[in-house]
């Protein structure tokens, strides 16, 4: 998506270890704008899967998940990454090791929000090792719903993740894919 490549490179600043900075526009500060244009590419590549549910992880994936949602009319569910008391009850879990904050998460979702007659699209910021994704593609299979999709918003294609996640069959749509980035020579995107 030109619009999204275009914005990594003009605000985009990458770090030492493969860090992409993304927070001036997309998941700390937010431009809204183009936050819509994102759910509404999403909108397009999955309107004809019949998604009833789409599912993130916290914290930085909600804001995208939220317009995704509005477009496809369907309520967003978000894994938590800490127990807290409002989420008692029977839980959905799996392990998530973050690639960012180099920590192991127990995520869980509430089941009384995921059961075996959705259809869920699954929509995060980044895909770099692919464990969100397997561990939000787990809780789906442990509802006994179906995942129709993967959208992601900014795919490290030289990092393994995208390969595994489409190993298991799951299509993945990425909006911007990175063939390589350094901080000399910015971010060279796939054709």
């Amino acid at each position: 998506m030109k619009l999204l490549e275009d914005r990594i490179r003009k605000d985009g600043i990458i770090g030492e270890g493969n860090v992409l900075k993304v927070d001036s526009f997309l998941n700390h500060q937010m431009d809204i704008a183009l936050i819509d244009e994102l759910a509404a590419e999403f909108h397009r590549l999955f309107k004809d899967c019949g998604v009833t549910k789409i599912l993130t992880i916290e914290a930085s994936g909600i804001g995208i998940a939220c317009l995704t949602a509005k477009y496809f009319g369907v309520p967003m569910v978000f894994a938590k990454k800490s127990k807290t008391k409002n989420i008692a009850g029977d839980i959905y879990t799996a392990k998530v090791e973050s690639f960012t904050h180099g920590t192991v998460y127990d995520v869980m979702v509430s089941k009384k929000f995921l059961n075996s007659s959705d259809k869920v699209l699954i929509i995060d910021d980044f895909l770099a090792n692919g464990q969100a994704l397997l561990g939000l593609t787990k809780i789906v299979k442990d509802a006994g719903a179906a995942t129709v999709g993967c959208g992601i918003v900014i795919e490290k294609a030289f990092q393994d993740g995208g390969k595994i996640i489409r190993e298991q069959g799951i299509r993945v749509e990425s909006l911007a894919r990175i063939k390589e980035m350094s901080v000399q020579n910015g971010a060279v995107f796939c054709d």
